[in-house]
């Protein structure tokens, strides 16, 4: 009777043989080509698409933002308004002839009157007689970049002092607006990204539980044969880390060859008006080689969090199991 039960408690040497076996053939312990694991590469798969198109939309608004800003604060403008018993063009020699002779200015170019009405006609049309209008003369200074030596303040005063109806603008509260922009779009993105990142989280959670449900016996029998939590855990997250390469790697992809259609787009319609256009307000539809590296640690990064987020997970549910 005694050795009947010594038998039933412990496992025949051809049992332990199986199972040694088993414990060798251990990665395997979810099944490679699961419908759950197709599912999940999906589910990652989009997720990396979106957030590499968020990152390269982001860079690209950045890089658009930076060139804006570079460009305007590269020109200083004059008005000259013009008013009863001002004589205009005399107005305008005058303050080319001040803003050529100040230190720091590159260049002062001043716009014709035909010149300054064409700026008008976007809005009002060539219907209205503009000659019959105050239309302000514009003169457009160049400062080159990163001068330190131009003192806007005196030219102002000094334009102010000496042109009757002039005034200088630097265009410092575009510039602000311009920075309040592409903070706000930098904050938009990395907020998006979070919630990219945290779907991906919860998505692998759930696969991750629903595996170690559906392979519960075999968690069992490895315990059983001497395997170790670290030992399962480190199964889930090999498999799960390829699962996230895989769906990250699609996803990336997508978003490779959607920027690099855009670009080629771009290229092909170049010279267009509404090329040009768009050319202004986002560049050239390029992140270039800082963008493509973004997307590819985007890619690895992710498969590090599925990688990690099944270890936990596992982890975790181990300390449940009898």
């Amino acid at each position: 009777m005694a050795m009947s039960v010594r038998i039933r408690d412990e496992p025949s040497a051809s049992g332990r043989t199986a199972a040694a076996a088993s414990a060798r053939r251990a990665a395997a312990i979810i099944p490679k080509n699961s419908i759950a694991g197709r599912a999940l590469i999906a589910v990652v798969a989009i997720m990396a698409f979106l957030a590499s198109l968020t990152t390269g939309a982001v860079m690209l608004v950045q890089a658009a933002a930076t060139d804006w800003q570079s460009d305007v604060a590269r020109e200083v403008t004059i008005q000259v308004i013009p008013g009863a018993g001002r004589d205009v063009e005399a107005g305008v020699r005058k303050a080319v002839e001040i803003a050529r002779a100040f230190p720091g200015v590159s260049e002062a170019r001043a716009y014709t009157k035909e010149e300054s009405a064409q700026l008008l006609e976007p809005w009002l049309g060539n219907a209205f007689r503009l000659d019959d209008l105050p239309i302000p003369r514009l003169i457009v200074l160049r400062v080159p970049s990163g001068a330190s030596n131009t003192d806007l303040a005196q030219l102002r005063k000094m334009v102010v002092e000496q042109v009757a109806g002039a005034s200088l603008d630097d265009h410092r509260a575009w510039i602000e607006r311009m920075q309040t922009m592409a903070g706000t779009a930098i904050a938009g993105g990395v907020g998006l990204l979070i919630l990219v990142f945290t779907a991906t989280v919860l998505s692998v959670t759930f696969a991750t539980r629903g595996a170690m449900a559906s392979n519960h016996a075999i968690i069992e029998v490895l315990h059983f044969v001497g395997a170790k939590d670290s030992f399962i855990a480190k199964r889930f997250q090999h498999h799960f880390m390829v699962l996230g390469l895989k769906g990250g790697a699609i996803g990336g992809g997508a978003a490779f060859v959607l920027f690099a259609i855009a670009q080629l787009l771009s290229s092909w319609f170049a010279g267009t008006a509404a090329a040009d256009e768009m050319a202004v307000l986002f560049g050239s539809f390029s992140i270039n080689f800082p963008g493509f590296l973004a997307v590819l640690g985007q890619i690895v990064l992710i498969a590090a969090v599925t990688a990690a987020t099944s270890r936990h997970v596992v982890n975790k549910t181990l300390e449940t199991f009898e």
